[in-house]
């Protein structure tokens, strides 16, 4: 690090990343981007919502997980107070994917792994967070790595079963929601999505949900492998009946 390089340049305001309570930022820190979270104007005075932004901080800053955005610190940033630093994952949320109509089938098929993995990380280490929105799911702007960006809040020594059932419907309503938005259907991940929005048949936990997607991955793929060798033992009995055609002299 060059000791006479500026900490902080290139600082800009990213509305569309905005949360109910914070302003989120992009910036340099030492020439190297990252992201900034600190609370609106309006509640910078505010002793608990002072408390609830370092709070955020100690809950999240042990947390580790490739799709789940890392914190890095807590800092007095000039011009903006203090803020959370958090890697940079500039790219586009869901919501503008959706907006544009730019979802893709890549997009879909990290919604099925990425995301359930994140999600059942977040209950596996008893995180209460806000509700999972196409807003707070993240596709990095280079590899398009599926990131969450607003993963808790409080750590607790357990969810409660409505805590998680909320979180399953949330995934379900994402999933939907995009599905209807594309040119394209899944339907194994419909049908997994119908039954997160059911409360008589939603899963219960994130891992449920995880294994039911990998079953019905996996049942795709057997299905796929029977169909072949049904084709190819099809074809071994038609030769086996047709005489060969004699050569002629």
């Amino acid at each position: 690090m060059n000791k006479d390089q500026p900490r902080w340049t290139e600082i800009e305001h990213l509305p569309e990343w905005d949360e109910e309570f914070y302003d989120v930022y992009t910036a340099k820190k030492f020439g190297k981007w990252v992201m900034l979270k600190t609370l609106k104007p309006s509640l910078k005075d505010d002793p608990e919502m002072q408390a609830m932004l370092e709070k955020e901080f100690d809950v999240r800053y042990n947390l580790a997980h490739p799709n789940i955005v890392m914190i890095n610190d807590l800092e007095e940033v000039p011009g903006i107070g203090l803020c959370i630093i958090t890697d940079d994952v500039y790219g586009d949320s869901l919501a503008k994917l959706i907006k544009e109509g730019k979802v893709t089938r890549e997009h879909v098929n990290k919604l099925r792994h990425q995301l359930v993995e994140a999600l059942e990380y977040i209950q596996d280490n008893h995180l209460a967070h806000h509700p999972l929105r196409p807003e707070n799911i993240i596709f990095t702007e280079n590899i398009g790595n599926l990131k969450l960006i607003d993963v808790g809040f409080d750590q607790r020594n357990s969810l409660t079963p409505r805590d998680t059932s909320e979180d399953i419907a949330n995934y379900g309503r994402v999933v939907k929601q995009v599905l209807d938005s594309v040119d394209f259907d899944d339907p194994a991940l419909r049908k997994v999505a119908d039954r997160c929005l059911d409360p008589k048949r939603r899963y219960t936990t994130a891992h449920q949900l995880h294994l039911a997607l990998a079953q019905r991955n996996t049942k795709t793929i057997y299905l796929w492998i029977i169909a072949f060798l049904t084709a190819m033992v099809a074809i071994l009995i038609w030769m086996s009946l047709c005489p060969p055609t004699p050569v002629q002299p």
